[in-house]
């Protein structure tokens, strides 16, 4: 079957397991995971023990203790969020260990950031990995998201075991979920959503995607994420000092949630909100949360993931007519999903205007090849319905009908 006739399972519930995995599951053991030891593991693996101080060991602990009692881990996906919480502590080491070798980092100036802040689902992605084609704008690698400060000198940021890694990633990836490029595209040397930046904190909505965690959910939105957000712009200088630019893109849905810190942090940053029908956007989203959690855990609730993320999704779009209602409508740009599939170049140059970049002939011949080597459904079609989630459209209405009119969103 050709990649692009294949269609994404809708069993959530009955998640695929190759075998070796199913072995490993039945035969494991699963053991509660401990702060303690993720601190003492990251500092035997650096040798080092400032993790800095902003607030992310409150944090952690009470991931970790969401997880222990809720998420309802297998012992494959223990032991996979065991190695990610232990490698986020090792980058804190590394970063800290870093700025103290060179503090002159601290006084980098980021430049033009863009930031595309739409729901998931509606076009985020190709608008992040288009801009960032441009040879002037730089986002967040894959490689870097994983591994923002390598072993050794940082400033050979491109070594190869760096970028072995992010390429043994995308290939766990795959083995573990074979439809998630379907869902999802990975690749190392493209932008990825730089929330993974946000989890060096542990503060951010990825676990809620990816595992049952719902006290720690309830716990992150009461948080004030101020020095969240002031250690993520820490990072992207860390990143800049490796490799400079004047112009970045940054990319993930999750900071509409907390946009009024984003633009506290980054008051000049020019945002970019995608809109797409949300009877679409919603079940898309739960159905790739519902293939995500399948990774880790064997219990996967469809209908408590709608549950969740359509209180979430309500939340995100409401915080942001909020803020942008009080800020400078001029650093915002508003972008249909249905016009970046029907124009794509049209609409980068639209958005290039309004931040200041320019948008050239090299940088459109760039753009242009990139729209032709990724045609939508390239690794498959990714299939859902409302149905398999206990949504129906009503339902989507009543949850986002104001947001529909405010920005005139059709009917797909």
């Amino acid at each position: 079957m050709a990649k692009a006739d294949f269609k994404t399972s809708t069993d959530y519930e009955h998640p695929y397991r190759p075998l070796p995995i199913r072995i490993f599951n039945a035969l494991g053991k699963s053991n509660s995971l401990s702060t303690e030891k993720l601190l003492d593991c990251a500092r035997r693996k650096t040798r080092l023990s400032d993790f800095g101080d902003d607030g992310h060991l409150q944090a952690l602990e009470v991931l970790v203790g969401s997880i222990n009692e809720e998420a309802r881990l297998t012992p494959t996906g223990q032991l996979i969020q065991k190695s990610r919480l232990t490698s986020a502590l090792v980058q804190r080491l590394r970063i800290e260990a870093l700025l103290k070798k060179h503090p002159e980092i601290q006084d980098i100036d980021l430049g033009t950031v863009v930031l595309v802040a739409g729901l998931q689902r509606s076009g985020t992605t190709l608008l992040h990995r288009l801009l960032h084609s441009h040879p002037e704008i730089r986002g967040v690698s894959g490689v870097e998201a994983l591994e923002p400060v390598p072993a050794g000198d940082a400033k050979r940021h491109q070594t190869t075991v760096r970028k072995l890694r992010a390429v043994l990633a995308k290939h766990a990836i795959s083995y573990l979920s074979p439809q998630f490029a379907a869902i999802h595209p990975i690749d190392p040397d493209e932008p990825e959503e730089d929330v993974m930046l946000l989890d060096l904190n542990f503060m951010s909505q990825a676990p809620e995607a990816i595992m049952h965690v719902p006290s720690y959910s309830r716990w992150l939105e009461g948080q004030d994420h101020t020095q969240t957000y002031e250690y993520f712009r820490k990072v992207l200088k860390v990143l800049c000092w490796q490799n400079p630019s004047t112009n970045w893109v940054l990319k993930t849905p999750h900071h509409m949630e907390y946009l009024d810190v984003f633009l506290k942090v980054f008051p000049d940053a020019t945002v970019v909100q995608t809109h797409r029908d949300p009877q679409k956007t919603l079940p898309s989203f739960c159905s790739m949360v519902a293939h995500n959690r399948a990774i880790f855990s064997d219990r996967v609730d469809p209908r408590e993931i709608a549950r969740h993320w359509t209180r979430k999704t309500r939340r995100m779009v409401e915080l942001t007519m909020e803020v942008r209602a009080r800020a400078n409508s001029g650093q915002f740009v508003d972008v249909s999903y249905y016009d970046l599939i029907e124009d794509p170049l049209a609409q980068l140059r639209r958005v290039h205007q309004r931040a200041g970049i320019d948008f050239g002939d090299d940088a459109t011949r760039i753009a242009e090849k990139y729209v032709d080597r990724n045609p939508k459904n390239r690794f498959g079609r990714h299939t859902y319905q409302l149905s398999d989630f206990g949504l129906d459209e009503q339902t989507i209405e009543e949850n986002f009908s104001s947001y529909r009119a405010k920005h005139e969103i059709p009917f797909e």
